[in-house]
């Protein structure tokens, strides 16, 4: 932990640390208290009166920091975990190596997928947009919120899959489908294990969740289908011959879930249930019509924004119909869903409560979900199944039921005013974003510096990773990580266009409004890194912030 041991008293061959007091044994240098770390021993002679030291090989410091990656994760070691992430960094093990080991131990010792399986997943889909001195804590964070989240539970036994290869796919998914909404967990559970032995492909596997989940609408304020996408793009990270040990831990969140038709806001003073439920009989011939139909010459309807916005739900319904029948891919619909559902993020106005942020970031964040699902799906199979199609008009729903939180609805940047009173430069852009988010309530003002430097034409890149910069710094709470994530992954599909530069809007805004904290992770990080260096930490006083806005300059030319 950088401090002096020999300050240290002996008794009985044990060496006790003044600082902390923790013990080690002076033989070994191993140390009975698992957060100080063992300590590196070395053979000694006495010859006569001098000391002979053995400056031997170093010990396998790649088995010991792993071991120590788990160690820390076993005991909920923020600063052991840190130390080891840092290591392994450092000595060229990829970061997808640390992701994979991390994320099996939390598939291992945590039945149900949470919050930091998820905050792991979304970091590491971040980490190909960093340089290589940034990755260390986003990745950290990530471990850490995920060792929080099995802290204490119990080890998750292994299901099994039905001893058959001879049930259909179809039948799985009826019977999924069934155990799923009469929240019986085994038999969710058996089903999904016998379509993955079976040799289910991840695109069948998914659709065979997902049409699960939306046997419930918008289950669990979306929680549901972002976790199930989660799941699958871990997966893709860390390879799929580890989905019977993932995708289990997602079956207890679909049995679970309550779904929007159990809520009033569904049913009244418009019965959105049964007009979704009046469309889950028709659904299946649209979508084949859409397939004969083939991809028309223009893919989205004029005006579907101003429509999904609007304050008809018929419209809304009828037009993603239309849509659907004259063959446009539903992967193209949802990624318009998603879009609408960045604009209730753009619009909304301090005049809500603060708790409603909430709102508005479940429906983003299960249009972006539904979004790669319906991508992950017709990557593999072509055509996504209408259980999968429906959870459009559910998302669609969704942006439809938060339109009162554009009431009054808020202008985006440069409509009531220009932006000329901000920088042009792109490194002093980007420094005073983060200067602004270190105080409270900055949100229009941080949309304000976005807006201006996209109309300067400055590449996305930087601003993506000052905006991941903006939250590893921040003690965030889960919903700023997917917030974080979401947007990259909808700017990465929409890029340098009008509706892009609206999604990174949204994400600044939303991180602003949850900005700043006490910012205790990167003190530990700052820790962290000072002794990675060798540091004395016990000679020196304050040292500048491991990420500060003073160093934008530099970092983004």
């Amino acid at each position: 932990m950088g401090f002096p041991l020999h300050r240290g008293s002996v008794e009985d061959g044990i060496l006790t640390c003044y600082w902390h007091h923790a013990r080690f044994d002076l033989a070994s240098g191993c140390t009975f208290h698992l957060w100080a770390d063992d300590v590196p021993g070395y053979p000694v002679e006495i010859r006569g009166e001098e000391v002979w030291v053995l400056a031997r090989e170093p010990r396998d410091d790649l088995a010991h920091w792993k071991h120590r990656l788990k160690e820390g994760m076993q005991h909920y070691l923020g600063l052991v975990m840190g130390k080891a992430t840092l290591a392994l960094l450092h000595r060229g093990v990829h970061e997808r190596d640390i992701v994979r080991q991390a994320a099996l131990f939390g598939a291992c010792y945590r039945d149900d997928w949470a919050s930091g399986m998820t905050i792991l997943t979304a970091m590491a889909n971040l980490l190909p947009h960093l340089e290589s001195d940034e990755k260390f804590l986003p990745l950290w964070h990530g471990v850490r919120h995920m060792a929080h989240n099995v802290h204490g539970a119990s080890p998750h036994w292994d299901g099994q899959p039905l001893e058959t290869d001879q049930v259909s796919l179809d039948s799985l998914k009826r019977w999924l489908r069934h155990w799923a909404l009469v929240r019986h967990r085994d038999g969710v559970e058996r089903c999904l294990l016998t379509a993955i032995a079976n040799g289910a492909s991840p695109g069948e596997v998914a659709d065979l969740l997902a049409s699960a989940a939306t046997d419930r609408i918008v289950s669990d304020s979306g929680h549901v289908m972002d976790f199930m996408n989660k799941a699958f793009e871990l997966l893709a990270l860390i390879g799929w011959e580890h989905a019977s040990e993932v995708l289990p831990t997602v079956v207890g969140p679909l049995v679970n879930a309550r779904g929007g038709e159990e809520t009033g806001q569904w049913r009244h003073p418009v019965d959105l249930v049964s007009m979704l439920r009046h469309l889950d009989e028709e659904l299946s011939t649209l979508v084949q019509e859409g397939r004969r139909h083939g991809p028309p010459a223009s893919t989205v309807p004029a005006g579907l924004t101003q429509v999904l916005l609007g304050e008809d739900p018929s419209a809304i319904v009828g037009t993603l119909k239309g849509a659907l029948r004259r063959g446009v891919p539903p992967v193209e619909l949802s990624k318009e869903v998603a879009y609408a559902a960045a604009m209730r993020i753009c619009r909304f106005t301090t005049a809500n409560e603060f708790d409603d942020w909430s709102t508005v970031l479940h429906t983003f964040t299960y249009g972006n979900a539904l979004h790669q699902t319906l991508k992950r799906v017709s990557s593999h199979e072509g055509v996504p199944s209408a259980e999968l199609v429906r959870g459009l008009f559910h998302g669609a729903l969704r942006v439809y039921l938060d339109r009162f939180l554009n009431i009054p609805s808020g202008a985006l940047p440069g409509e009531r005013g220009d932006l000329d009173d901000l920088p042009t430069e792109r490194p002093e852009l980007l420094q005073q974003f983060l200067l602004t988010l270190d105080r409270q309530a900055q949100i229009n003002e941080a949309g304000r510096i976005v807006a201006r430097y996209l109309a300067l034409r400055h590449p996305a890149a930087p601003l993506i990773r000052t905006l991941v910069r903006a939250v590893v710094r921040e003690d965030a709470n889960f919903h700023t990580y997917q917030m974080l994530e979401a947007t990259v992954q909808q700017h990465q599909d929409w890029g340098d266009t009008e509706q892009g530069g609206h999604i990174l809007m949204a994400g600044a805004r939303y991180i602003a409004a949850h900005s700043p904290t006490q910012r205790e992770m990167l003190q530990t990080a700052e820790i962290v890194q000072r002794l990675h260096r060798g540091d004395d930490l016990h000679e020196q006083g304050d040292v500048s912030p491991y990420y500060d806005a003073s160093d934008m300059k530099a970092s983004s030319q």
